[in-house]
């Protein structure tokens, strides 16, 4: 299972959208693999849990996780050798570590707890909470909006990854996860 949760070697720049559900991730994730002609790595969960809910009317387990997190690195792994200039991933293993806690009680399974801090990404982009609040099947917490972004930056900063706080609208936020993205791919080149 350690080997299904390990990140492969790619020579990519590897960014992550990064925040509490319902902030605008997915759309940014779009949005800036369209600005640099690349691929984005979607949510995993979202299939995975939206397939959960229509065929078992269940959400999120404990038990759901690790086979969630195995999912999202096979699609990070085989995305990653589709560019070699940056790979926008929508989500992470820390993200779903920090769902994990927030949502049992601080527990994480040590598998994705230890690759959830081995993984490595050249910057995050955390999202902030001042988009509007959009429900769906698998969104579950409107009123605990800024606990949960104060987890996701927590993690950030616990972990010492390096991150940029976005906020604004899209097109505000695209311009500034441009503005850094350009500016790692310089050092890169």
């Amino acid at each position: 299972m350690e080997e299904k949760l390990k990140q492969q070697p790619s020579n990519c720049l590897k960014v992550v959208i990064f925040g509490p559900e319902s902030t605008g991730k997915t759309t940014l994730s779009q949005m800036l693999a369209r600005h640099y002609n690349s691929v984005w790595v979607p949510e995993y969960a979202r299939d995975y849990l939206q397939d959960k809910w229509n065929n078992e009317r269940m959400t999120c387990e404990p038990h759901d996780l690790v086979p969630i997190a195995i999912g999202q690195m096979k699609l990070e792994n085989e995305l990653a050798q589709k560019t070699e200039s940056v790979l926008i991933c929508d989500t992470d293993l820390l993200e779903t570590k920090v769902y994990s806690e927030a949502y049992y009680l601080g527990s994480c399974d040590p598998h994705l707890d230890k690759y959830a801090l081995k993984n490595t990404y050249d910057l995050y982009f955390l999202t902030y909470i001042d988009v509007p609040w959009i429900a769906d099947d698998l969104r579950d917490k409107p009123d605990e909006r800024e606990r949960m972004f104060n987890a996701f930056k927590d993690a950030l900063e616990q972990n010492k990854r390096p991150y940029v706080l976005l906020k604004g609208t899209k097109n505000e936020r695209l311009q500034e996860a441009v503005k850094h993205i350009d500016k790692l791919l310089r050092e890169k080149s």
